[in-house]
């Protein structure tokens, strides 16, 4: 499975890539004979070459690729598939070790990578920040990546290790020309184990994965890739700041991280108080898991001896203290280590943390106790020539016990505003309390929150809400108060839903002297509720209950917004608008009331949910909007392809945080006054093209699902949270996930691009093609906005999508001209605008990326559409067709590289 010689241009900094896809390929192309025989070998290489062919423009090409794949039974259908997905995997694999190899080589240079951290700080020296403008600034940083567990990961957990041994396999290849033959041998034939192992695993899960698999998929990368890092991170910033700010040190923990799994309920009946308390057990047990890994590696490092270098007296005594107070502790210290008396006090603590892991006797009461014994053996090493004596090893272990304390990771819950709705109802004995005005409604609230708590056991409809507060309160006793992130209120539409979260809290007991200890968060979605939410959140931040709660939470809100839905509403234009303006807004609404903002950004891995390049999505938000804080979530695949490798997500961390630290210590320019009606434009005739397509025509939801595999998706046992929010009437029960994943597969790419050629030649004919232009170049707002739906059209392909449009018939042929017509418009104004002829010219790396791929993919596509149609004809069966039907969702998904 070789590139030929029409394989796309790799300029000379990137032939080592260029390589490495050739060496992969042939070794992709022997595992295939050995595993599957020559027969397969046969027919993936004819379908491959003809598909190259089409793509070349060949006339008889398309005809050659079907002849290839048509008519194969379901099992030769799925193992040409899993060929292709396979390739598919590697050239991804291979991509990213290149991003480690150049890296790499920028690390070496004395400037180091552009858009890293010693860049980063280089630049704002050069701007003028002062060093203690930055040491400020420092000290209120708090970057949180939030995991969520959305059902867009198509890769199980045992290839993802798989992946992670190819890897370091070929990075351990990539000074090849300095090993000997046998190391480039050896390396080689580890990739060839993995990819042969791998073949031999079957992708598709038995059955639909539980809220426990989620989290341990989670704590994955939590704790087998960023633990490992965290202390590299901090080590970076902190050689940065000494190049360019010398004197000023690095408060830590800048980052910390958080994850909805296991605390999401919002939709998903798996989800409840029982996945809150055992997640919260799942997260400490790894975490104490690898101290006591560090305290064992320590025991074998520090065996210095009274004999030959003095120690601080305070960890003598502190050991001694210890070891009084419960002897079990050193029942089983060794006597040869008699006078090494870092040893002594590591074993107590390895053993006070085993007792803190069982909730036995002596356990640390918390992190903080635990650090103390850390800060002594650190503080003693330092002060007795021990800087090179595993000083830095002890300073490993305190970054971080500071960055996941005992709880690794905190969890956020959330809950759809319904819900609570229903159960301060119940509780209040108020029948028709959900259809009460929101005013009607926070009084009742009010008046609740001022009366005696209820203390008569609470009715059946909000006894589920009642125990999720009392595992939150258990949570929160037991682990500390960093075990819980916030609690997010979907669907939040005005104050009531914030104060209902109040009542239910102290009814069930969850108080510290009075006060809910618990942010509270509410979530704005769709393009109304976005457009409301400084009425929303300016009348919370008035109502003196809330704002007694606030005051209790040290003045700090936290509001999230949602970019998915936002989207599947409007069109990915209104969206992004809808989202500057309520991130606008809201600064300014909690700055006159004196509060802090903290913004919870809910992006997605595709463009239309909100995925796009975090430092350019960072610099453009409004003024005010970053402050040092950032809260995102990472979903799905971008998991793995942000915080799979430790180089690429040292390399994620430093960008985003380098982009925080930018976009708070320099001023944000307003946009220019004249761009703000244009941009308005631009939103509104986009909303209007989009919903009369998918709201207004009363044949659209019928012909989604014709013309996409979403019945498909619905079956495809990647989540244990269902597709839809409710039973399906409609585009909007449907969530943003399955929808952006069905029209990726189609590969239209619908949500990524519809709609905003309309808005752009709107805004042309009504403000003139100067203002548009001048805004596209100078605005990050609308530069951004065409960059990222540049690089929807060019995974998109409507010669591909006509194939599944035509499952429709004639109101499927009358949609695809409509299509056609609307992604040339948008190609053709969006590089007008950019000043470009072509997709993807002012981005070789990228525009070559789609171009390893697309051909590959094509076959999948095809294949798709054929065993789509037979397995709908017979009725959906499971069996070996659904099988080969889920395998080709998974390579559609390699090959383009996104899901929902």
């Amino acid at each position: 499975m070789n590139p030929t010689d029409d394989s796309p241009h790799f300029p000379p900094k990137d032939e080592p890539l260029r390589d490495d896809v050739r060496t992969l390929g042939a070794l992709l192309g022997d595992v295939i004979r050995e595993q599957a025989g020559d027969a397969l070998f046969q027919r993936v290489e004819a379908a491959r070459l003809a598909a190259r062919a089409r793509r070349a423009g060949h006339p008889d090409a398309e005809a050659e690729l079907l002849r290839a794949i048509e008519a194969l039974s379901p099992k030769d259908a799925g193992e040409l598939v899993r060929a292709f997905s396979a390739y598919f995997e590697l050239v991804n694999l291979a991509e990213r070790v290149h991003r480690i190899r150049r890296r790499r080589d920028a690390l070496r240079s004395a400037t180091g990578q552009t858009g890293g951290l010693q860049d980063t700080l280089r630049s704002l020296a050069a701007q003028g920040v002062s060093a203690d403008a930055l040491g400020t600034l420092l000290a209120s940083i708090e970057v949180v990546p939030v995991m969520t567990a959305h059902p867009t990961e198509a890769t199980r957990r045992t290839l993802l290790v798989k992946e992670q041994r190819i890897v370091r396999a070929l990075v351990d290849r990539i000074d090849v020309a300095h090993l000997i033959p046998h190391e480039r041998t050896t390396a080689l034939a580890r990739v060839r184990q993995e990819v042969s192992t791998a073949w031999q695993t079957d992708e598709n899960l038995a059955v639909r994965p539980t809220v426990a698999d989620e989290v341990d998929n989670i704590l994955f990368f939590v704790s087998d890739v960023i633990y490992r890092i965290v202390p590299t991170l901090w080590e970076e910033l902190d050689a940065a700041l000494d190049a360019t700010y010398p004197g000023l040190k690095t408060p830590w923990p800048l980052v910390r991280f958080a994850s909805w799994v296991g605390g999401d309920m919002d939709g998903n009946p798996n989800v409840g108080p029982d996945t809150i308390r055992d997640t919260l057990a799942r997260h400490r047990r790894i975490v104490l898991t690898r101290y006591d890994a560090e305290l064992s590696e320590l025991l074998d490092h520090l065996s210095q001896s009274t004999s030959r270098v003095s120690v601080a007296p305070r960890v003598l005594q502190r050991a001694q203290e210890q070891a009084e107070a419960a002897p079990f502790l050193l029942a089983d210290f060794p006597i040869r280590f008699g006078d090494m008396p870092y040893r002594r006090l590591l074993w107590i603590a390895r053993n006070r943390l085993r007792a803190t892991a069982a909730d036995g006797p002596s356990a640390y009461a918390g992190p903080e106790e635990f650090a103390a014994d850390l800060e002594l053996l650190a503080d003693s090493l330092e002060t007795h020539r021990g800087a090179h004596a595993g000083l830095h090893r002890v300073k490993r272990l305190l970054r971080r016990l500071e960055c996941f304390g005992f709880h690794l990771a905190s969890l956020d819950v959330r809950q759809d505003s319904l819900v609570h709705r229903r159960a301060v109802g119940a509780l209040l004995g108020i029948d028709d309390f959900e259809r009460r005005s929101p005013q009607e409604r926070a009084e009742l609230l009010e008046a609740a929150l001022h009366a005696p708590p209820l203390t008569t056991e609470p009715p059946e409809a909000a006894r589920e809400s009642i125990a999720v507060m009392r595992a939150i309160d258990e949570g929160l006793q037991r682990y500390g108060r960093r075990a819980f992130g916030p609690y997010i209120i979907s669907m939040a539409q005005g104050p009531d839903d914030a104060l209902a979260l109040l009542v239910l809290a102290r009814v069930a007991g969850l108080t510290r002297d009075g006060d809910v200890p618990l942010d509270i968060c509410p979530l704005f979605e769709t393009v109304d509720d976005l457009a409301a939410c400084r009425d929303t959140v300016g009348t919370l931040l008035r109502n003196p209950v809330y704002r007694r709660h606030l005051e209790s939470r040290g003045g700090r809100q936290v509001v999230m917004l949602g970019y998915s839905d936002s989207s599947k509403d409007s069109g990915i234009a209104t969206s992004r608008w809808s989202l500057w303006l309520a991130q606008r807004e809201l600064v300014e609404e909690c700055d006159a009331a004196n509060v802090r903002l903290v913004l919870f950004h809910g992006r997605g891995g595709t463009i239309s949910r909100g995925g796009s390049k975090p430092h350019a999505a960072i610099l453009a938000e409004p003024a005010g909007a970053v402050r040092g804080s950032l809260r995102v979530t990472e979903q799905g695949e971008i998991i793995n392809a942000k915080y799979g490798l430790r180089d690429i997500a040292m390399r994620t961390l430093e960008q985003t945080l380098g982009a925080v630290l930018e976009a708070s210590a320099l001023n944000v320019a307003p946009p220019a006054p004249a761009w703000l009606a244009p941009m308005e434009t631009i939103s509104n005739a986009s909303r209007q093209a989009f919903r009369a397509l998918v709201y207004d025509d009363p044949q659209f939801w019928s012909l989604f699902r014709t013309v996409t595999p979403i019945d498909l998706i619905e079956r495809f046992a990647i989540g244990s949270r269902p597709a839809s929010r409710r039973q399906q009437h409609g585009v909007d029960d449907l969530r943003a996930i399955p929808w952006v994943f069905a029209w990726t597969q189609n590969r239209v790419i619908l949500p990524g691009w519809y709609g905003l050629a309309d808005g752009l030649q709107a805004a042309i004919e009504q403000h003139g093609e100067a203002v548009v232009h001048e805004m596209a170049v100078g605005w990050p707002v609308l530069k951004n906005l065409l960059n990222d739906v540049e690089m929807v059209l060019a995974k998109a392909d409507m010669g591909i999508a006509a194939r599944y449009l035509a499952l429709a018939g004639e109101p499927g042929e009358r949609l695809r001209a409509h299509l056609q017509e609307r992604f040339e418009t948008a190609v053709r104004v969006v590089c007008s605008l950019q000043g470009t002829h072509g997709l993807l010219e002012r981005e070789p790396v990228l525009r070559r990326a789609i171009q390893l791929r697309n051909p590959y993919v094509d076959p999948m596509s095809l294949l798709q559409v054929d065993l789509l149609t037979r397995w709908r004809e017979q009725g959906r069966p499971e069996g070996e067709l659904q099988s080969a039907l889920f395998a080709t969702l998974r390579g559609i998904a390699r090959g383009l590289q996104n899901t929902g």
